[in-house]
């Protein structure tokens, strides 16, 4: 396959290898945002993908990193769920959602008769912020076209944003995750739910029972969309 110049560029730059461009060629190849960044991961396969990913130097979280967190689970998983960056437990295992958080999350599933096998679960970005903070704008955008390759390879039935970050990364808003849970949304053709972050619950386990009704919305939503 021939790759147009653009295309080339894009995929050097999404495995980290400079481009250089002749003299006031630059602005036209300026990285800037989701849209740029689809072309670097938009034909790749599951493992040109996580190749991508594990090679990756788009952005400074790079440097700290033990490794990358690409995701795990069923990748043709009627359920996806996105969650916020990895931890310092999931940069150590290179799994998202472990720790105390994680074994949360998988009773949570459990509850709604699924294992994590039986879903793909995946992060807003690939590499964890120092010290556990938000992942900053030009870091999520960095990762954006990894995180909508890996939408677009699974096709599920229904995304589960869990927790603030992901739901203002999937549906750009900004709104708080108590106003935007409890309610179908869409992305693209996939109706998404939001409902609260493991890490939340842990501090506030009476919100459990809104993360129920959040996981028996979803439940009705991936049906209605098979049927």
């Amino acid at each position: 396959m021939i790759l147009d110049e653009h295309r080339r560029r894009a995929y050097l730059e999404a495995m980290g290898i400079d481009v250089w461009l002749p003299a006031g060629a630059a602005d036209a190849t300026v990285v800037d945002g989701p849209e740029s960044d689809a072309p670097a991961a938009g034909e790749l396969g599951w493992d040109e993908l996580a190749s991508c990913v594990a090679q990756c130097t788009r952005c400074p979280l790079h440097r700290e990193r033990t490794q990358t967190v690409f995701g795990v689970g069923d990748r043709r998983a009627s359920w996806m769920l996105v969650g916020e960056a990895p931890g310092m437990e999931e940069d150590r295992r290179g799994e998202p959602f472990v720790g105390r958080a994680g074994k949360l999350l998988d009773e949570i599933l459990r509850a709604a008769g699924l294992s994590r096998g039986q879903v793909y679960i995946a992060n807003t970005v690939k590499c964890r912020p120092p010290g556990n903070r938000n992942p900053e704008p030009g870091e999520l955008a960095a990762c954006r076209g990894y995180l909508d390759r890996q939408l677009e390879l699974v096709d599920p039935d229904i995304i589960i944003a869990v927790g603030k970050v992901a739901a203002h990364a999937l549906l750009g808003s900004d709104a708080p995750v108590g106003r935007l849970r409890g309610r179908r949304h869409q992305f693209g053709d996939v109706p998404l739910v939001v409902t609260y972050h493991p890490a939340y619950l842990l501090r506030s386990p009476t919100q459990k029972r809104l993360v129920w009704e959040d996981l028996c919305l979803a439940r009705e939503l991936a049906a209605e969309r098979r049927a």
